[in-house]
């Protein structure tokens, strides 16, 4: 059995994702790309090799079920245990918008990407996570997923009223909550992190590079003592 430990990254093909598979390689973790396009999988592992990183892909799309059992059959076979799940797989869809006025059809694939996927995914990678020593799960999440910013008139995140996206992140947070009580007596922690603003394909425009956003996610996939919490650069975001 690898002694190194192994990494999932959904959505890893490209931005934040590719980033944190990226680091990740870096510290010596066996980490496998998951991506809904099987070739863009495959240019992510040939863009590491350049540098001098191996890592390998898996085509994983966390809204299809039979895709997902796939994948954890694959890691099961071949490294027998998972000791990183970092759940990033994400969309934003520009049709989402204020509640009056989003549509639906949108706010719907959100939330089955942002959420359910990322549900789905860990209940099939948990009997892995369970066999690691020391297991651990990143969601990536977003400051647009706290209920308390989101309520705040003085946060500059009030005005970004997307109600399918933050509430996607909020529910993600959830998970986060009810994942780290459940999970406590097996030794695996989960902890929500908040990469910042990040400039990437999914929005097109922020204040960080995607090799700054993935920096905090792999610090708690890596290890830390924080379990059950919502991190964002610079502390810790409310609930």
């Amino acid at each position: 059995m690898d002694n190194k430990r192994i990494a999932l990254v959904t959505g890893a093909n490209k931005g934040i994702g590719l980033e944190i598979a990226r680091q990740l390689t870096e510290a010596g973790v066996t980490v496998i790309i998951g991506s809904r396009d099987a070739g863009r999988g495959e240019e992510a592992v040939t863009n590491l090799a350049a540098h001098g990183l191996a890592a390998t892909c898996l085509q994983l799309d966390v809204t299809d079920e039979t895709s997902i059992a796939a994948a954890a059959a694959a890691i099961s076979a071949e490294h027998g245990r998972l000791d990183i799940l970092v759940n990033n797989a994400g969309i934003f869809d520009f049709a989402d918008a204020a509640p009056s006025s989003a549509s639906i059809a949108a706010v719907r694939k959100v939330l089955e990407t942002n959420f359910i996927g990322a549900l789905a995914v860990t209940q099939a990678m948990l009997p892995l996570l369970r066999k690691s020593p020391a297991g651990r799960i990143v969601n990536v999440s977003s400051s647009l997923g706290s209920l308390s910013v989101n309520s705040d008139p003085s946060s500059p995140y009030f005005a970004q009223r997307y109600i399918g996206y933050n509430a996607s992140k909020a529910a993600l947070n959830m998970l986060t909550i009810q994942l780290t009580e459940e999970l406590r007596d097996a030794g695996i922690v989960v902890n929500s992190v908040s990469p910042g603003f990040v400039k990437t394909d999914l929005t097109g425009y922020g204040v960080m590079t995607p090799e700054e956003g993935a920096m905090l996610p792999v610090q708690h996939a890596l290890g830390g003592t924080d379990n059950g919490r919502f991190i964002e650069p610079g502390g810790y975001t409310p609930w």
